[in-house]
């Protein structure tokens, strides 16, 4: 049985679509930080996205832990042509489309941008990659809202619309179980 414990990034306050742009986290909350890093397992292992907001919040709860390098395929969605734009301007542009993203996510993408279901191919393959090599251990994985809920609407079997109902915060931690007998969900959305 292995254990994956989902990290959200810290927050990058910005107002808009945050997909592959690099945009840094705020860390300055070092007493929620402190918090996190205790909650989470002393001996598990710490991966993050290749996005410094990930990689900057796995430094600072990494600790003693064993850190494995960054990994692309954990990225938040990218949002191609609507990066960095807020939803509004966006549905001024393309409303039938903005919405049909969100409301019906599945094949529906923004210009040069992926899919909902091209998004959780994509994390699927990584996370499984990752449980094939580390099995029966503790994973910290700092990772995006979009990542998480990936994991979240394939361990509780959740069509996409149901899984968008779930709230991901910052420096939040989801736990996840896969054995083989399945998938397990722990806690989502837990704030330490």
């Amino acid at each position: 049985m292995t254990r994956l414990h989902l990290v959200r990034h810290g927050p990058t306050h910005a107002k808009s679509m945050v997909g592959w742009s690099d945009l840094a986290a705020d860390l300055s909350d070092t007493a929620a930080i402190a918090r996190l890093s205790a909650h989470l397992p002393a001996n598990g292992i710490v991966i993050s996205s290749d996005l410094s907001r990930a990689a900057a919040t796995a430094d600072a709860i990494q600790q003693n832990r064993t850190r494995l390098p960054h990994h692309v395929d954990l990225r938040e969605i990218n949002f191609g042509a609507w990066e960095l734009r807020n939803f509004s301007e966006v549905e001024a542009d393309t409303p039938d489309l903005i919405r049909a993203y969100w409301e019906t996510p599945g094949d529906v993408r923004p210009p040069n941008g992926e899919s909902w279901n091209e998004v959780c191919a994509r994390v699927n393959a990584a996370i499984d990659a990752l449980i094939a090599a580390h099995i029966g251990q503790d994973l910290i994985i700092v990772a995006h809202f979009g990542a998480i809920l990936t994991q979240v609407q394939r361990a509780e079997r959740l069509t996409a619309e149901q899984a968008f109902s779930h709230r991901i915060d910052n420096l939040s931690v989801t736990e996840l179980i896969c054995g083989k007998d399945g998938w397990n969900t722990g806690r989502i959305n837990h704030l330490a």
